[in-house]
């Protein structure tokens, strides 16, 4: 392989995309696998995931054997802390994915993807929520982004878990009635709450399978309190992430992009955009809110193009190509196992 390459990895809550680039933008090969966050995983599964999508990338390249890559820049979720990213980087030095490896959450990827200037502030609402900002001069803001020991609530899960509970409430007479009464257990092909909350207490039905319910939410918030309730609430997480990030960065009275991205917030459900747009306005009046088309493994190969020097028709060919081929992935069957996902069945 050429030395001039870049590999490019974004590992998800849900899926892993890997890319392998050349240096003029044009993209030798895309995979896609299950989620690798080692936060799931753990960290010498994640590895070994990744080692497996990185070679079927290579065989697609035409490539086993050679050199390997110039930089490789891997963006996981579940990587929070500077003492896990290292842990990250040094399994994947020692396993020589490139000779430069750069290790990172994927909120970074995400704002790469969304925004040309390099700095900003990206939130990612997907199976989880969690929020990046860069200023001008490289200074960085993060979070934990561990779930509710840290603070925080969002991303698919907490809102399928949010629909259930007022779905229960609602048909037990604990709370307000509700569409999500039916709408919820229906989503799983059942007559209740109750009967859904039986299925998953026996393990038939897994407690993962919450975030599917994202879009039931959207749909019923149109006519429904409750579910316009939950719309609301992830809208003010949103827009409390963004606004924390822009104001310990000094940003929210410049002129400054916010980058959405992550399956809920690409869904394009126009109450929760709208609801976003109107707080980020309370924030600053210069704050430009839009959410990017492109995943964040198009952010990791510009990353990686930035690092080789490339110039922008070669970042440009690099977004137009992976778009292309993610989009392509979309469209096909849901993931396929790979690894130890595979043994679990």
């Amino acid at each position: 392989m050429s030395e001039r390459i870049v590999l490019a990895v974004d590992g998800g809550n849900s899926k892993t995309d890997l890319a392998l680039v050349r240096a003029d933008g044009a993209l030798l090969a895309h995979v896609r696998g299950p989620l690798s966050s080692p936060h799931h995983l753990g960290l010498e599964e994640s590895v070994a995931l990744l080692q497996q999508l990185l070679d079927e990338a290579l065989g697609v390249a035409g490539a086993n054997g050679g050199s390997p890559p110039a930089v490789a820049q891997v963006f996981v979720a579940g990587v929070d802390f500077p003492a896990e990213e290292e842990l990250l980087r040094a399994q994947l030095e020692l396993r020589q994915f490139a000779g430069h490896v750069v290790v990172g959450n994927d909120t970074l990827a995400l704002l790469r993807a969304g925004t040309e200037r390099g700095w900003g502030v990206a939130v990612v609402c997907g199976a989880g929520i969690n929020c990046v900002g860069v200023g001008p001069d490289g200074s960085h803001v993060r979070f934990p982004a561990l779930g509710a020991i840290t603070g925080d609530w969002g991303g698919g899960y907490d809102v399928g878990s949010e629909a259930l509970f007022v779905a229960a409430r609602s048909e037990d007479g604990r709370g307000p009635r509700t569409t999500l009464e039916h709408a919820v257990p229906r989503h799983f092909g059942l007559d209740s709450p109750r009967r859904l909350a039986e299925e998953m207490h026996a393990g038939r039905i897994s407690h993962r399978r919450l975030i599917e319910l994202a879009p039931v939410v959207f749909a019923e918030a149109a006519n429904d309190a409750a579910a316009a309730a939950i719309v609301e609430r992830l809208a003010a997480e949103v827009v409390a992430l963004a606004r924390v990030a822009l104001t310990r960065l000094g940003l929210a009275e410049l002129p400054c992009e916010v980058v959405l991205g992550g399956g809920l917030l690409r869904a394009g459900d126009q109450r929760l955009q709208a609801s976003i747009a109107a707080g980020l306005r309370e924030v600053g009046d210069e704050i430009a809110v839009h959410t990017t088309d492109a995943p964040p493994v198009v952010g990791a190969a510009l990353l990686g193009l930035d690092w080789l020097g490339a110039d922008d028709g070669a970042k440009e060919r690099a977004r137009r190509e992976l778009i292309a081929a993610a989009d392509a992935d979309d469209d096909l069957e849901p993931v396929r196992p790979v690894g130890a996902e595979a043994r679990r069945g």
